[in-house]
């Protein structure tokens, strides 16, 4: 293939890309302050954490319960400091609910407030919630999903054509060595063009970054295409696709209702017990315990000592949600390399590593997405317009040399 191909390939895909890449820059930027930022626009929600002793999952999802009659428990998430948080839906029968999620308390089980995740916010409680599932799925779920997978894989294709097309050409005539050849590329010429300017931020930019460019486009492709990153990672590494996006491994009973808040509770911290000895790990803290109805199961997640973040955690037992039967463990490393890479992949994309140098550092990387975003479409632009020029000024010579023939008098 020739360079002008990949120019052309390089050219397409970032048009393509253009608009998507700086919504999740700019969102991406938002979310690496997701806490901070949360707890500026909605204390309420997100208070400051007190002391006492907290209750437990099963206390927490039956207080929800109380507070709302007509809806059932979903998930109870004890991440948030000074706040839990239980997703909820309506029970069968029941009209919708007008919200996703409500706030408690975690000591006293007081409602802190309530929000919905997906579509236009209608107070500040749903801001944040917003901002997530734009970054996420354009605010469209299961539509927005593969239409930012699809962008993530060009972005991961794209990354490689871009670093190629930084190369310098082959040259017999220059004395000077290929790394000699190779330096302007990093480098910005500030006292040049606007053009220059753009066009070297655009190759510089993408340079320097391009290690970490590229692992936010593959982990992007690891949140919107599970499926795709899960055949591409065992195709090379030992990877074990999580519980929740399997097929149903058996039929759920019909006649009787899964195991209640309580029993899944202490089962759940029974069976984390077990695994924690037989594999080695400790438990630090709880911090969620999910039913998922339409695969029968139950998830209780904690932060172990085999987390790599700085916060949360994604070490997890899947059971039963009738006979309590364990289902399977998920240890974020340490059992199998893939799960491994797939950690880091996701706490690098989530700013949940290095403490807030890095979540600064995450920050400014979402402006610089947006910044090769948008030079790369002016550069296209400029290009453009000469091209167009150019055609144009030969138009107009054509036209004048055959006016000029046509006026010349016959011999």
């Amino acid at each position: 293939m020739t360079r002008a191909l990949w120019v052309w390939l390089h050219r397409w895909a970032g048009l393509v890309m253009a608009g998507f890449l700086i919504l999740v820059g700019l969102t991406g930027s938002l979310l690496a302050f997701w806490g901070e930022l949360n707890h500026w626009l909605t204390p309420d929600l997100y208070p400051t954490p007190r002391a006492g002793v907290e209750l437990d999952a099963a206390a927490l999802a039956r207080r929800a319960e109380a507070l709302v009659p007509q809806a059932r428990t979903n998930t109870v998430y004890l991440g948030y400091p000074g706040s839990a948080q239980i997703g909820m839906e309506a029970r069968p029968g029941a009209p919708p609910l007008d919200f996703g999620f409500i706030h408690l308390d975690p000591i006293s089980g007081k409602e802190l407030g309530r929000a919905t995740w997906g579509g236009l916010p209608h107070s500040l409680n749903d801001v944040m919630p917003f901002v997530y599932s734009l970054h996420m799925y354009l605010a469209m779920s299961g539509v927005g999903d593969w239409i930012l997978g699809i962008v993530a894989l060009i972005w991961t294709i794209d990354c490689f054509v871009a670093f190629y097309l930084t190369l310098p050409l082959s040259s017999r005539t220059n004395g000077r060595s290929y790394f000699a050849r190779w330096k302007p590329a990093w480098l910005v010429k500030i006292r040049g063009s606007f053009y220059r300017v753009n066009f070297d931020l655009h190759r510089a930019g993408g340079l320097w970054l391009w290690a970490l460019l590229l692992v936010f486009a593959w982990s992007s492709v690891l949140f919107t295409l599970p499926g795709f990153y899960t055949r591409a990672t065992q195709l090379i590494f030992d990877y074990e696709q999580s519980v929740w996006a399997r097929p149903n491994e058996k039929e759920q009973p019909k006649d009787r209702e899964p195991i209640g808040w309580e029993d899944a509770q202490a089962n759940a911290v029974r069976l984390m017990g077990e695994q924690a000895r037989e594999h080695g790990f400790t438990v630090e803290r709880p911090l969620a315990l999910y039913i998922v109805r339409d695969k029968g199961l139950y998830e209780y997640r904690v932060r172990s000592s085999r987390d790599i973040g700085d916060k949360y955690g994604q070490t997890s037992v899947w059971f039963d949600a009738w006979s309590g039967e364990l289902r399977n463990l998920e240890l974020p490393t340490g059992l199998h390399t893939g799960n491994t890479i797939t950690t880091w992949l996701i706490e690098l994309h989530t700013a949940n590593l290095f403490g807030m140098p890095y979540r600064i550092f995450v920050c400014v990387l979402g402006l610089v997405i947006t910044m090769l975003s948008i030079t790369g479409v002016y550069i296209w632009w400029k290009k453009r317009r000469a091209r167009r020029a150019h055609f144009l000024a030969q138009a107009a010579r054509r036209t004048t040399e055959a006016d000029i023939s046509s006026a010349r008098p016959a011999e």
